[in-house]
């Protein structure tokens, strides 16, 4: 799994400018930092995962 962000972009999901989180295509997984603190690392999911995740927010059931 490639662990080396590059670009990262606000998510779409972020519904403020304030507090959003910043997400970065990988080959094959998704990474995901804290706008505020891009220098404190970032957590990588799988393709699965990151699905699996966005589908449990889509349907509201967090």
């Amino acid at each position: 799994m490639s662990m080396r962000p590059t670009v990262f972009r606000k998510s779409s999901y972020s519904a403020s400018d304030d507090n959003c989180v910043e997400v970065a295509d990988l080959y094959d997984a998704t990474a995901v930092r804290d706008s505020k603190h891009p220098d404190a690392g970032h957590l990588v999911f799988t393709t699965t995962e990151w699905s699996a995740f966005l589908t449990t927010l889509k349907h509201g059931n967090l």
